[in-house]
């Protein structure tokens, strides 16, 4: 497995420097953060990024994410040109040596907690969505969640969800797959593979459609278009937020069929309605059996790009909630120490 780690640009208080002294780290997983939703990404700035980051001695051939303008989701009139656009921001990427695009189709909302900065029993922060608090909103009276509150205007957000009143699952459905049909031909011409983000949390909120949120739905996503360019972000967290989502077999099945073009491990600790936080990586911390999926990993010979993803804040660290540098790197090394004793004594 290549060793990634999520890096936020020049604005990043994580440098360069700290991440490239994680051992093992392969490479960067970035993007273009100051190109409105839709356009294209010129060219000169996805390299400048690249260069920077190669300049540090790490690799950058994954970006996540490419955006998906809600234009596109909704199906409207508009959706071409902005596929056009998505289309364009593939090639672009794939000139500069782009392997993998992360990207999601998740309506409104990428992702939702309810509090940035849930205090552990042991005095470390992380991030946590609380079913029972996100019950009680009413979107008619507007939505206020901590990582949202400055992307809508309180307008804006209403206009926006009311016209997903029209849009059910099926509909969504409709219109994913027409924009899969429009950009996995140019991802297989380029040699990109394309890797959905599954649902976060992997369940209907606020009245939106969820269409990426267990093992069905991704087996109807990579079913759409056959093509070794369509295939998954597995990330571990994002689906184990639904105990009804069984991880490992989930590894298994799609890296079986080397449908995952790139993973995220981490642990979440979940409870029966669908509240959890996020957790130290270690599986007893949390609800996930870690060596188990990385057992996983290990026998269906996965050889792509992982990332630790999210890390509580520990150590007096402040910054980009869930994006410090000190947890993220505890949890790559251990899960980097138990690929190696899996992969080595224990492999089936």
């Amino acid at each position: 497995m290549k060793m990634t780690f999520r890096w936020y640009g020049d604005s990043d208080p994580v440098s360069l420097e700290y991440i490239r002294q994680i051992p093992d780290m392969y490479g960067i997983v970035s993007a273009v953060y100051d190109v409105p939703v839709g356009e294209v990404w010129p060219l000169e700035k996805i390299t400048a990024l690249r260069d920077k980051i190669e300049k540090a001695g790490l690799k950058f051939e994954v970006v996540e994410s490419v955006p998906t303008h809600e234009d596109i989701k909704l199906g409207k009139p508009t959706r071409d040109r902005l596929i056009a656009n998505f289309q364009q921001n593939i090639r672009n990427c794939a000139a500069v040596g782009v392997k993998v695009i992360c990207y999601n189709f998740m309506p409104v909302f990428d992702w939702t907690r309810t509090e940035m900065a849930k205090v552990l029993p042991d005095g470390s922060t992380t991030l946590a969505f609380d079913a029972k608090e996100v019950a009680k909103i009413d979107p008619e009276k507007g939505i206020s969640l901590p990582g949202w509150d400055a992307s809508y205007k309180p307008e804006e957000l209403k206009a926006l969800l009311n016209e997903y009143k029209s849009v059910n699952e099926e509909i969504l459905c409709e219109n994913f797959e027409y924009f899969l049909k429009k950009i996995i031909p140019v991802a297989e011409e380029v040699g990109v593979r394309m890797a959905c983000h599954p649902d976060d949390p992997p369940r209907p909120i606020f009245g939106l459609p969820r269409i990426v949120k267990n093992r069905n739905d991704l087996a109807r996503l990579v079913s759409v278009i056959d093509s070794p360019s369509n295939g998954l972000t597995l990330c571990t967290g994002s689906l184990g937020a639904d105990l009804g989502n069984d991880i490992v077999s989930l590894v298994r099945e799609f890296g079986g069929r080397q449908k995952i073009h790139f993973t995220h491990i981490r642990n979440v600790k979940t409870e029966a309605d669908g509240t959890f936080h996020e957790s130290m990586h270690l599986s007893r911390d949390g609800s996930l059996d870690m060596a188990a999926i990385v057992k996983a990993y290990c026998d269906t010979g996965f050889t792509g790009y992982w990332r630790p993803d999210h890390g509580r804040m520990i150590w007096g660290e402040t910054g980009k909630p869930g994006y410090g540098l000190y947890d993220r790197a505890l949890g790559a090394t251990y899960v980097n120490g138990m690929y190696e004793a899996i992969c080595k004594y224990g492999k089936a």
